[in-house]
């Protein structure tokens, strides 16, 4: 059996101390996870809800039965370093850093052997197959010749590591296996859109020993295929620990919000927000609560109430950082649909403008940067540029209910203007290729 490495690093898109996005995901798969498997070892990464709410049992087992770790200082995320810390104390050997060259590094974890990675402007791998073979030549040396990595054992000559049964690692190496294995088995499933499979694959788990990485799994499959009833059902099955992580809070109060049980919703994302502070994803889908409250409101007044909350909510969500620009949009959007001027619509419109052709710039644009872009054309009053945009986010719409939400708004914006006798036909062109 081949030899375990376990990867301590941020999940997705992160921004860095200068405001870079990263994304992990991305060097995860092209550069970290080829140069561990070159070595001849199986990579193992941490699942996101590790890193998302309560570090917990499998963290720990990752962190002291793998073999070999491999840790990412990029961003100087608290939870790699914490990760880092336990296990230098557990395991003296075979522990690799890395960062990209251009990171500032804590005092602390300066004097570690490390390996500078380089990216370049836009933040992607400019030296992949240097710095792989790189990565790969450390693990291959490790594996002939163990080297003392950790300054607790380098500092305490007679420190010795615990001992851990072979029965442990044994189990240990097969839930591993079994994990592995499970989210292959739902990607396929995710991607032929079978429900019924997905159903019947949680129906056959023991959810007192299924690894939480699998059931968040599930979880987020469930959201692809629009199955908001069974997203919730899973999460009353789920452990305590996952159920409370950020991640399961944020999008179980989408999914409420989705079939309607706004109430529900609403209180769930508070108390993620009290448990949790402020953050733009929060708040954002906070304010989406409030925004379908005040389309679905027949009382002028109420209905006046419910759009300024949700612009308010919105608001702050933006204001928590002004570089994600999904509160942003929806603030200025909801704005343009006042009846009186909102005096902060001139400010903060060229914000969002220009944080969003930053992210354009320096990363690979998803779905919604150029939905986001296109949003801001149409208030922007520019049919062309609207045009443009929307042809290239239409690709990148993995999941239905993206472009139905964009779909609405444009409808919202179009009936607004319309009312107040603007000509936009132009925009039904717009409407017409979000269907």
């Amino acid at each position: 059996m081949k030899p375990l490495c376990f990867v301590l690093m941020p999940f997705g898109k992160k921004k860095d101390e200068k405001g870079r996005e990263i994304d992990f995901d991305a060097i995860y798969k092209a550069l970290i996870q080829p140069a561990i498997e070159k070595a001849g070892m199986e990579a193992v990464r941490a699942d996101e809800e590790m890193v998302s709410g309560f570090i917990h049992k499998p963290m720990y087992e990752r962190l002291l039965l793998c073999d070999y770790a491999i840790a990412d200082f990029t961003t100087a995320n608290a939870n790699v370093f914490y990760e880092l810390g336990v296990r230098h104390a557990a395991r003296p050997h075979h522990t690799l850093s890395i960062f990209s060259e251009k990171t500032t590094l804590p005092f602390d974890v300066r004097p570690l052997r490390s390996y500078p990675y380089k990216l370049d402007k836009n933040q992607k791998l400019s030296q992949l197959d240097i710095d792989k073979k790189a990565i790969t030549k450390w693990l291959v040396e490790a594996k002939k010749k163990p080297t003392t990595d950790s300054p607790l054992f380098q500092f305490f000559d007679d420190l010795t590591p615990q001992s851990i049964s072979h029965e442990k690692t044994d189990i240990f190496r097969e839930q591993v296996e079994y994990s592995i294995n499970a989210k292959k088995s739902l990607t396929t499933l995710r991607e032929n859109k079978d429900l019924e499979g997905i159903k019947s694959f949680e129906s056959s788990l023991d959810f007192d020993v299924t690894e939480g990485g699998v059931l968040i799994d599930i979880y987020l499959s469930y959201r692809a295929l629009d199955a908001w009833n069974e997203m919730i059902a899973l999460e009353t099955k789920m452990p305590k620990y996952l159920q409370w992580t950020l991640l399961i809070r944020e999008q179980l109060g989408f999914a409420l919000n989705r079939i309607g049980r706004s109430n529900e919703a609403e209180r769930v994302l508070i108390e993620a927000v009290e448990e949790y502070g402020n953050s733009g994803e929060t708040l954002g889908l906070l304010g989406r609560v409030y925004k379908d409250r005040w389309k679905d409101e027949t009382n002028s007044i109420q209905k006046e109430s419910w759009l300024r909350k949700a612009i308010e909510t919105y608001v702050k969500g933006y204001e928590t950082d002004i570089r994600d620009a999904y509160p942003g949009i929806n603030a200025v959007t909801l704005m343009s649909l006042l009846d009186e001027v909102d005096p902060r619509l001139d400010m903060l419109l060229p914000v969002v403008f220009f944080v969003v052709q930053q992210r354009l710039n320096q990363k690979t644009p998803d779905y919604w940067d150029y939905a986001t872009l296109m949003e801001l054309e149409v208030i922007a009053r520019n049919p062309q540029g609207a045009k443009e945009a929307l042809l290239k986010a239409l690709p990148q719409a993995d999941e239905a209910w993206m472009k139905e939400t964009t779909r609405d708004t444009m409808i919202m914006l179009r009936d607004k203007w319309k009312g107040q006798g603007e000509d936009v036909a132009w925009l039904n062109e717009i409407v017409e290729g979000l269907e």
